[in-house]
């Protein structure tokens, strides 16, 4: 491996692991569509004659795990480390969604594009999303936000506040627009 930089989510699915418990790997289908998520960014690190037989054994995997768990997390989207998804299904992102730190899923979520070709969401740090929740187009959901159950989130979510409702309002928290980085692009740690 000399001469390659280390990969940038090395040692992330042991920090989600830890979320689930011991048992996790065993009784926790949304473990089995995280930890897949992560083979699958590893396996696009590695140099090409390694990686088109993983890649192979990758999709594989994909496509097992997201018909038997009903969670589609596709390898182009980003998630940041400590990513946990309570109970079974009905996850869907798409491949343009960036997702930062510590952020907690509950079951039914979509989060994607409101039109063909159209501009993803960018989630930051530390946020909740509610059952069932939608959240479409090109939105910020700022860091330490919270997304009620059901809600369609169509508008920014600032740092801090809770939104609920469809289409969702905030009802209350910080009036602050989320912080961006450099690239404008998301959480800066998320590769």
């Amino acid at each position: 491996m000399r001469g390659r930089a280390r990969h940038p989510e090395r040692g992330w699915w042991w920090q989600d692991v830890k979320l689930y418990g011991k048992r996790g790997p065993l009784t926790e289908p949304a473990l089995w569509a995280v930890l897949t998520y992560r083979f699958g960014r590893w396996v696009e690190g590695q140099p090409a004659p390694v990686r088109r037989p993983l890649a192979v054994l990758h999709f594989l995997m994909y496509s097992v795990v997201r018909l038997v768990t009903g969670i589609d997390l596709p390898t182009a989207a980003r998630i940041g480390p400590e990513f946990r998804i309570f109970h079974f299904g009905g996850i869907i992102f798409n491949s343009g969604v960036v997702v930062g730190a510590r952020c907690r899923l509950r079951q039914g979520v979509t989060i994607g594009v409101r039109e063909r070709n159209g501009p993803t969401p960018v989630i930051g740090d530390d946020v909740f999303i509610g059952a069932y929740a939608q959240i479409l187009g090109g939105v910020r959901i700022g860091d330490g936000a919270k997304i009620g159950a059901l809600s369609v989130v169509l508008d920014d979510v600032p740092a801090g506040a809770t939104a609920v409702g469809i289409p969702a309002r905030i009802v209350r928290g910080d009036t602050q627009p989320a912080p961006t980085v450099a690239n404008g692009r998301g959480p800066a740690h998320v590769g």
